[in-house]
């Protein structure tokens, strides 16, 4: 908790302002102390306020020193110059939160530690009337003293030189020169330093007393307090004051607190406005939310919508069919709706979140059961490839050593075959295995391991494919309905699709085979269309959905789709990508049915796996 930042004044005592040393000490201690200087006598009546008076001197100075009269009629005594400087004092107040009889230890520790340490005599004195201003007076020695406790020069004469080190002589004929201090006292940053001192202490004493308070002796400027900081109105202000004499520190001081108490109230409606305007825009964004949200349609109604779709489709069918497909599709229908429920998923963004998820969850799967199919492989190549090598290296032992290039010749040709295939044996194993000796024993048990683990992880992914299957049957009925929206939309077409062959050729032929390859795709396009949307009794007949659904957009404007066949994993990678590449750009919505994503978290069927198997040493 921050409290208002207490007094702490510093100044120095001036002669040239008339001021004295003697009195200074005087004042603070409440002694009658003669000043040699002036030959007078000088005293202030202290005693209803003066709670402790002490002189602390550094090591090396006179003990003599401890007496107030000796130590500052011998500082008034060195400085002989009309405008000398005499000594230094703060006025620094005690925080009321701190006990009083901790006010010594606080004074003593504060000036033994920035003070007496570096040299300095510090004069310090608690003054109290019990008004709650408490504040200690500190008067300080601006010369150092030397190991014997004389006085030193507060500065110093330093000739300049020149680049050859030589001294410059000005146009007057004396020697170019300054001043330099004997110590760092004076420096302005010390007064920066002084007051964090005081204000560590401070804190330390407060906290060590149990107070939340905590003083910072910073301005308000630095503390980024946008207030303005009143005036110091000293005592004879102070007095007036209190009596009822208005005085121009008062009235200033009347004026700041006014200014301050006016920019604060300003402060103050403007935050509240900036509040009130973060509320409305915060109530703003979730009523926009909210309504962009009800637009939105959820996947139970585009599921109804898909039930409705089949209905309409099957207008013109027999009875019988009729009504053995709508209960077909009444249950498939029903089934997306219970498994929606039981995954809380409402909206499309659900559906492709819960994709994501299945995805993060097949995908180190894949990527394993791959890892573990190529070592397999190798495996496999390996131990083909030593079996090749035992076999044939008696040839290759023979064709070494003969030393006549034309037996050495005749050999090779006679055997071509036999050495072409002990050299590429021996490419593969170091390929594979580093070395052409083979460790088969090391390999059975690992590939025993791959299988194994292999076995593992196709068991995983198999726990996947209900849910893999509900998600493909849900984005087919979505699909379809979303189709059927697009074209029932005013200007609403289906984007033409492309075959990937065909504009790979249409890519490399001229001008006139590229306007005879669009008319075809564009064609072939719409009868693709009308073959959906109005089905064969053939495919009638299966009560299932289209085939392949055409991109298309849904209650959403601006939302694609794209639709890849599953068997696409089979077919090469450049045809795949082609064929992603030839797809329109999706939507907002085609988001959550990435076939690709589908693609990825499907485990491969038994027979791949067989066929595979098959391959492997240890299924052969």
């Amino acid at each position: 908790m921050p409290i208002p930042c207490p007094h702490f004044k510093i100044t120095i005592v001036k002669r040239s302002q008339g001021q004295s040393a003697v009195a200074g000490a005087a004042y603070q201690s409440g002694e009658r102390l003669f000043s040699e200087y002036d030959q007078k006598t000088k005293f202030y009546n202290k005693k209803k306020e003066l709670v402790h008076a002490e002189i602390m001197l550094p090591s090396h100075a006179p003990p003599g020193f401890a007496d107030r009269a000796t130590l500052w009629n011998a500082v008034e005594a060195v400085e002989n110059q009309w405008n000398s400087q005499l000594a230094r004092r703060i006025v620094l107040a005690f925080p009321v939160e701190v006990p009083k009889e901790q006010y010594l230890s606080m004074i003593k520790e504060f000036c033994q530690e920035q003070f007496v340490s570096k040299g300095m005599i510090a004069d310090c004195a608690i003054h109290d009337k019990g008004d709650g201003n408490p504040h200690a007076h500190i008067l300080l020695t601006l010369r150092a003293m030397d190991e014997h406790g004389r006085w030193l020069p507060k500065a110093r004469k330093v000739y300049d030189l020149d680049e050859n080190g030589e001294h410059i002589r000005l146009p007057s004929g004396n020697w170019k020169c300054h001043k330099e201090n004997t110590v760092d006292w004076n420096e302005q940053k010390y007064a920066e330093v002084w007051r964090h001192s005081w204000e560590t202490i401070t804190n330390r004493y407060l906290e060590a007393a149990g107070r939340p308070e905590r003083v910072d002796l910073r301005s308000f400027e630095r503390q980024g307090i946008q207030q303005i900081p009143t005036v110091h109105l000293g005592p004879a202000a102070h007095q007036m004051e209190k009596r009822g004499v208005e005085t121009f520190l008062g009235n200033r001081n009347r004026d700041i607190r006014a200014a301050n108490s006016l920019m604060q109230s300003i402060r103050s409606a403007i935050r509240g406005l900036q509040r009130w305007i973060a509320d409305l825009n915060e109530k703003k964004q979730l009523l926009l939310d909210a309504l962009e949200k009800a637009k939105e349609p959820t996947l139970p109604d585009l599921l109804v919508d898909y039930f409705n779709l089949r209905n309409e489709q099957r207008s013109d069918w027999s009875g019988k069919a009729k009504l053995k497909c709508t209960v077909r599709d009444f249950e498939e229908v029903k089934r997306a709706v219970d498994y929606l429920k039981a995954h809380s998923l409402n909206t499309i963004e659900d559906l492709n979140q819960a994709i994501d998820r299945l995805n993060q969850t097949a995908a180190p799967l894949r990527r394993q059961l791959k890892q573990n199919e190529n070592r397999m492989r190798a495996i496999a190549q390996i131990k083909d490839a030593a079996a090749v090598h035992a076999k044939l290296k008696p040839i290759h032992d023979t064709f070494i050593k003969k030393n006549f290039k034309l037996t050495k010749d005749a050999y090779a040709a006679q055997h071509k075959d036999e050495l072409e295939s002990f050299n590429k044996a021996v490419r593969t194993l170091m390929k594979l295995n580093g070395r052409t000796a083979v460790d088969f024993s090391a390999l059975d048990a690992e590939f025993s391991a791959l299988q194994s683990s292999s076995a593992e992880l196709r068991t995983q992914l198999e726990t996947l494919q209900p849910d893999i299957s509900a998600l493909k049957n849900i984005r087919k009925y979505i699909d379809m309905v979303l189709n059927k929206q697009q074209l029932s939309a005013p200007g609403g077409k289906t984007p033409e699709k492309e075959s990937v062959l065909k504009k790979a050729g249409r890519s490399q032929g001229s001008a006139d085979h590229k306007e005879n390859g669009n008319e075809k795709s564009h064609t072939g396009a719409l009868r693709r269309e009308q073959h959906d949307l109005h089905p064969s009794p053939d495919r009638q007949s299966q009560c299932g959905g289209s085939g392949k659904i055409s991109p298309g957009t849904g209650r959403n404007a601006g939302a694609q789709w794209k639709r890849i066949p599953l068997e696409s994993p089979r077919q090469p990678d450049r045809l795949r990508k082609q064929m992603v590449s030839a797809q329109p750009e999706q939507g907002r919505l085609a988001g959550g049915f990435r076939d690709r994503v589908l693609r990825q978290v499907l485990p491969r069927s038994g027979a791949d796996a067989d066929r595979r198997a098959g391959r492997s040493p240890a299924g052969g």
